[in-house]
């Protein structure tokens, strides 16, 4: 499941999504199991139907991603509404110019009074997170949500190399 994972990271919702694995404890599987293994287990779903589910969404998630290049060109058009998916402390230490940190209001915001063809740009550390975000807004109805390619880390690599790059220490 790791090399299915590196290949296509949003495999794990994608699997949780169609057929309700991975995304709980009971469900879960492990990186040196195989699709085949995590398909056998799982009421023996069909694995040449996971692959094409699997390659299908990945698909999609390319199609939702904006590189820090195009989202230079949207912020200098300005119509862009720019969300910062981290914490409040990456948030105060470095972000992109224009952007608004999610929060429990903001949200309540977005989905309460904002248009529903609103353009709005994801973001968060790498990139890791923000498909997720992503998905999510546009199970509210919204039509023009993207996810920053390589968050905030790859804009400043590619665009902004004056915004400081850091790296988090897990405990």
């Amino acid at each position: 499941m790791a090399e299915v994972e590196t290949s296509a990271p949003g495999a794990r919702r994608a699997l949780f999504a169609r057929y309700h694995i991975g995304g709980c404890q009971s469900c879960g599987f492990q990186p040196d199991e195989t699709l085949a293994q995590v398909c056998a287990r799982n009421e023996g779903i069909d694995v040449t139907e996971a692959i094409a589910h699997i390659e299908s969404s990945h698909q999609h998630d390319l199609e939702l991603q904006i590189s820090p290049a195009e989202l230079e060109v949207k912020l200098g058009a300005g119509d862009t509404k720019l969300i910062d998916l981290r914490t409040r402390e990456e948030f105060e230490a470095v972000k992109i110019p224009g952007a608004q940190l999610f929060s429990q209001e903001l949200q309540q915001e977005i989905f309460g009074s904002w248009e529903k063809a609103t353009d709005i740009v994801l973001y968060d550390h790498t990139g890791d997170k923000s498909l997720d975000a992503t998905a999510f807004i546009i199970g509210h109805g919204f039509t023009e949500v993207h996810a920053l390619t390589g968050g905030i880390d790859a804009y400043s690599r590619e665009v902004d190399p004056s915004l400081p790059r850091y790296r988090l220490e897990l405990d």
